[in-house]
This record gives structure tokens, C-alpha cells and sequence, in this order.
């Protein structure tokens, strides 16, 4: 019997075990004995390996298919084509659900299935949404459990607000492994569908549902993350007239005690997690962390836009981090945490690259061989994870589950960029900040299963998780500027990765950053510590606090130099990019660009981006 009053939800549990065909029903309630038992079933599978130099702590490998996001693999399916834009991938609506069906049909043979209640944003607040996800993953059971607000009190809150038989109220969200069992067949650690051409994560903004078929992994699987948060979140922001973001969310206080709260939008893989746990290199300065990867941003009643985590935990990107790159999230994840695809070590630990100067020995890599320091392959995928409840953050702000959200004063927009942009550069209006993060570009990861090191634009980090036509995104951005008038949060754009001839980083990143964000701070606090440029706001020479740092003259000039010559090829490369949004491109952003040519003395004839 199903533990709530909510028809819409038993209804559609009762359609999907018809079609699914589960050998059971499971209704995950959230507690901590339920997740003990589905760790202690993972184990038995032999999908989890508990670490015995961590507490409950789990590590995990995955299907060598199974690594990373598909994007290929991932379809917007909206009523009308033209409605995706050309950065999704569109099937018509109602061919990719007969398509699905069909796949649907018996995929749970042999399997328990989940019901897993969830909330992205605090329980009870009005900028929250609730989710059902019906899976046949224990895996994602349990780490839903980690990166949402899951159990029987979401069913509660559910009927409380409206009506109990109403559909709407929640976002179904529908998962299989695409790996049913036959009455006495073997099952194997990591199931799931391992021809890349049978995995399938689909969005219908239209209803809103989601639909993901044949992966496991990450994203694909938690449906809340990725799919919910950004890509459904985003067509529901822009039709009720709110923001659903890639950001992080950090609180910054000033040695004399005033805190502000930024928002920084970057590509997977791009310092997001270790900005929003940033350790302060200056005395006095002190950063905490609200949320690492999402921002949900509405404008509040007092104007100001106000922004929410809509996760409950971190999804992390394990390779690179260390005790120098981000110490809290090292902290973060001493205990109750679930590694996937990283290497182990004899003694029951984890590792992966840039953990360690030096690797230890005796390392059994993320295959589940022992490792060759010598083969040139990778001990840990590339993109390995950990998953860890929120509250295990050392550096947790106070206020990261206020039901109103925190008032934020500044967006921070950044990629991985060798040349060309400088250390920090401030917009000059609006307007201006939504043509820097539109036009935003970065050196590939390994988050996407794309060759790594290809420079890629990706606007406002949203490339991958815009769920609409992304010149209307644009245009909802200027939007939003216009509703929020003289409260609208100042814009930056930064640049930690800068090269030198040679090669090598310019700027030392990491807890140094803080020396970013503190010019920032003065700039709304109305220093004179910049100077108009051609494409910004600069810092004036001196005005970064560089105390303590040994850097040439030569690097402290070319860290806010402006290249003219690349600028130039920058907005040759930028036409070509907005070309890609007509006829849709706000002409706003289209005049942005003239404005920049204009300044840098460029003249053009391309089409759409007339001087």
C-alpha cells in the first residue's frame, strides 16, 4: 500500500510498476536505518566496497560506458523544434515517448523499484520544487538521499500544498537501468545499458517530466541534479520569472564585519567547488559556503534577488582536489561519503591525480586492477565523483537553507581561458554582464565525455543545461535586469588561468582568489580602484591587494593587460557565436558587440553583427 494520500503520486507509481514490472516496490522514507540497509545491499551486489580508512564510506565502479554526462544522448523534447535552440539536441515529443515505452517495458524485471519523494530547495519554501523519481537503482537511492531533501517528509509537504490528486504539483521522474534480470540470472556490480546508442536522458518541459533510460551515472541517474535543477528549472524560471543558474553560492565577510553573498557561474571542472569552499589567503576575510554547483534566484519582496541551493549535497568533481586546491571539501568528505571511479590504496583509502604530489604505492585503479605508475593511464577517471551530504561542509554558511533565500549583490562569470581574458574585469552595465557571460568560453573537461582541451563557448556555464532556446535565454536575463532596475547585482568576469608564453599560470589561484573578491568588494563599495577599458572595468595598477605574493612586474601588468590583438580575434569568434542564436538574439546584445567593435576600432560586415 502506498504511504500517502497523494493520488497523483500513487496513480502514477501503480502506472509505472505496470509498465516497468519491478519484483518489488520500495517507498524510500529517507531514514538513516533505510540508507544503512541499501548500502549494506549495495555491498552484498558487490556495486559498493566500504573504505575502511573512512566511516561509512563507500567506494564504487562504474561501467567503463558510464563515466560522464552524454550530451549526445540528451534530448529537449519540446512541442516545438525551434522552441530547444540550436544548443539541444530536439525529438518530437510524443515519437520519443513511444520510443521510450517500448524500452520502459519490463526494464525493471528482477529489480526492486524506488519511489523517492525529493525537494530541491528548503522543505517548505516557496522557491522550492518537489520531485518524484522512480528508479531501479539502489545507487541513486542512496545518493538522492545525500543530494536532496528525500523521504516521507516531502510526501507530507506534498499534500500538504494543494490539491492531493494533482499531477502538477510535482515533477515525475522516471529512471532505469535498462538492465532487467531473468529468473536466475547472475546480476553484475554496475548494470546498466552499456551501448552509448541505448542510453537516453529526456526532458518534456511542456509537462514537465523527465525520462532517463540505460545509465547509471552521476546526472543522468539523480534526476534532481542536473535535469530537474537546470534544464527542466530553467523553462519554469523563464514562465514564472525567476533564474535557475549554474552557480555557486558564497557568503564573503570583510575583516570590519560586512558580509556579502556572490553568485560565479563556470563550466564543470572549473574551480566552482573550490571558490565556494575558497580558504582565505588574507588576514581577516572569511568565506563560507552556501551551495557549489546550482542557484535557483528570484526577485524577493524587497527587491533584491535572492538565491537558494536547491541541492542538499556536493557532486564532486574528485580529481585536483587536495589539501592545497580546497581543504574544506577534503574535510567534507572524511566520512559518510560515496566515491565513484576513483583509485583505492591497501589500506582501505581513496586517491586520485593531484591528491598527492606523489602517488602511494599499491594502488588498485578505477577498473579494479592494480595500478601501473608506469602504463600513462589515469589511476581515477578523469571525472571522478564524490557524493556528500552538505552538512558535512566545515565551512557552511548559516543561512544556506533560509526558506527566503540570501540577498546577492554580485554575479561572477569565469572559464579556462590560456589568453586573451584578463585576471578580473568588471561590466559596464548590465547589459554588458549579460553579453560577457553570453559569450563565455572554456577548455573542455573530462564532465562530458567531449576531447578534453577544445576551447568551447559555453554561455553563462549553461551550454549543456539550458532546457529552451538559449537567444530567449539571453533575453530572459535581460529581463530579469529590468525588473530588478538599481538592485541588480554588479557583474564580473574572471579568469583564474591565464598562461604565460611559456606556459605556465600566471596568477596562483586557489585561496589567492580572495584578492579577486576583495577588489570586487571595494568596487561596490565605491573605491576608486579601477579604470575603464575597452572591454570593462579594470583593476588600476596597485589597486589588487598583492601583499605577500612574490610576482614579476611583468606578470602583474599582463594580468590586467588588455590584448587588443586577441580581443579582436575574440569578437570575430563572437560573431560567429551569436550568428548561431538568429533570428532569436536580443538586438541588445547585438549592439553590445557593435559597441565592443566599435571601441576596439573593428569593422565588420558578418550578418547579424552589423557595425
Amino acid at each position: 500500500m502506498a504511504p500517502t494520500i497523494h493520488a497523483g503520486v500513487s496513480r502514477w507509481v501503480d502506472e509505472i510498476t505496470a509498465l516497468c514490472a519491478p519484483s518489488r516496490v520500495h517507498w524510500c522514507d529517507g531514514s538513516e536505518g533505510e540508507y544503512r540497509s541499501l548500502c549494506d545491499r549495495l555491498v552484498a551486489a558487490g556495486t559498493f566496497t566500504p573504505l575502511a580508512a573512512r566511516p561509512r564510506s563507500y567506494v564504487c565502479r562504474t561501467h567503463p560506458s558510464d563515466t560522464a554526462r552524454v550530451e549526445d544522448r540528451t534530448f529537449i523534447c519540446s512541442l516545438k523544434k525551434e522552441d530547444a535552440g540550436p544548443t539541444n539536441h530536439w525529438a518530437e515529443p510524443l515519437a520519443m515517448k513511444q520510443t521510450l515505452l517500448a524500452k520502459f517495458r519490463g526494464s525493471m524485471a528482477g529489480r526492486t523499484m524506488y519511489v523517492i519523494p525529493f525537494c530541491m530547495g528548503p522543505l517548505g519554501s516557496p522557491l522550492s520544487r518537489i520531485g518524484v523519481e522512480i528508479t531501479d537503482s539502489a545507487y541513486v537511492a542512496v545518493s538522492m538521499r545525500a543530494m536532496t531533501r528525500m523521504g516521507a517528509g516531502v510526501l507530507r509537504q506534498l499534500e500538504k500544498q494543494g490539491k492531493p490528486g494533482a499531477e502538477s504539483a510535482f515533477v515525475p521522474c522516471l529512471h532505469s537501468l535498462g538492465a532487467p534480470l531473468a529468473p536466475g540470472q547472475l546480476d553484475v556490480p554496475w548494470p546498466c545499458a552499456p551501448d552509448p546508442a541505448d542510453k537516453y536522458i529526456v526532458h518534456f518541459p511542456d509537462d514537465p517530466s523527465i525520462w532517463s533510460f540505460g545509465s547509471g551515472y552521476g546526472g543522468n541517474a539523480l534526476l534532481g541534479k542536473k535535469c530537474l535543477a537546470l534544464r527542466i528549472a530553467s523553462t519554469l524560471a523563464r514562465r514564472e520569472g525567476w533564474m535557475a543558474e549554474h552557480m555557486l553560492i558564497l557568503s564573503l565577510t570583510s575583516p570590519a564585519g560586512a558580509t556579502r553573498y556572490i553568485t560565479a557561474a563556470f563550466p564543470s571542472a572549473c574551480g566552482k567547488t573550490n571558490l565556494a569552499m575558497l580558504t582565505p589567503s588574507l588576514p581577516g576575510w572569511t568565506v563560507r559556503c552556501v551551495g557549489d554547483d546550482i542557484a535557483w534566484m528570484h526577485v524577493g519582496p524587497d527587491g533584491m534577488l535572492r538565491a537558494v541551493n536547491p541541492e542538499a549535497g556536493f557532486f564532486g568533481v574528485a580529481p585536483g582536489t587536495s589539501e592545497h586546491s580546497n581543504p574544506n571539501a577534503m574535510a567534507s568528505i572524511r566520512s559518510d561519503t560515496i566515491f565513484t571511479n576513483v583509485a583505492t590504496t591497501p589500506d582501505g583509502d581513496v586517491w586520485w591525480e593531484g591528491m598527492t604530489e606523489a602517488p602511494p604505492a599499491g594502488l588498485v585503479d578505477w577498473h579494479g586492477k592494480p595500478w601501473d605508475p608506469g602504463s600513462g593511464e589515469p589511476a581515477a577517471q578523469p571525472n571522478a565523483r564524490f557524493t556528500v551530504p552538505i552538512a558535512h561542509c566545515p565551512v557552511l554558511d548559516p543561512h544556506w537553507d533560509d526558506p527566503e533565500g540570501v540577498p546577492i549583490s554580485a554575479i561572477v562569470f569565469g572559464g579556462r581561458r590560456p589568453g586573451t581574458i584578463p585576471l578580473v574585469n568588471e561590466a559596464l552595465s548590465w547589459e554588458h554582464g549579460v553579453f560577457l557571460g553570453s559569450t563565455i568560453a572554456s577548455e573542455t573537461t573530462a564532465a562530458s565525455t567531449q576531447q578534453t582541451g577544445v576551447l568551447r563557448r559555453d554561455p553563462f556555464a549553461m551550454f549543456p543545461f539550458c532546457g529552451y532556446h538559449m537567444g530567449d535565454y539571453f533575453a530572459h536575463w535581460l529581463a530579469m535586469g529590468r525588473a530588478l532596475g538599481a538592485n541588480a547585482p554588479r557583474v564580473f568576469c574572471v579568469n583564474w588561468f591565464r598562461k604565460d608564453a611559456a606556459g605556465h599560470y600566471l596568477w596562483p589561484g586557489y585561496g589567492e582568489n580572495i584578492r579577486v573578491l576583495k577588489w570586487m568588494c571595494e568596487r561596490m563599495d565605491g573605491e576608486d580602484v579601477a579604470e575603464r577599458t575597452d572591454i570593462g572595468w579594470l583593476p588600476k595598477a596597485g589597486s589588487l591587494d598583492l601583499s605577500g605574493l612574490e610576482l614579476s612586474e611583468t606578470t602583474k601588468n599582463d594580468l590586467r593587460a588588455v590584448d587588443k590583438d586577441g580581443w579582436r580575434r575574440e569578437v570575430h569568434a563572437v560573431s560567429d557565436h551569436y550568428a548561431k542564436f538568429e533570428p532569436r538574439l536580443p538586438a541588445a546584445l547585438a549592439g553590445e558587440l557593435r559597441a565592443l567593435k566599435q571601441r576596439l576600432g573593428i569593422l565588420s560586415h558578418r550578418i547579424g553583427v552589423q557595425p
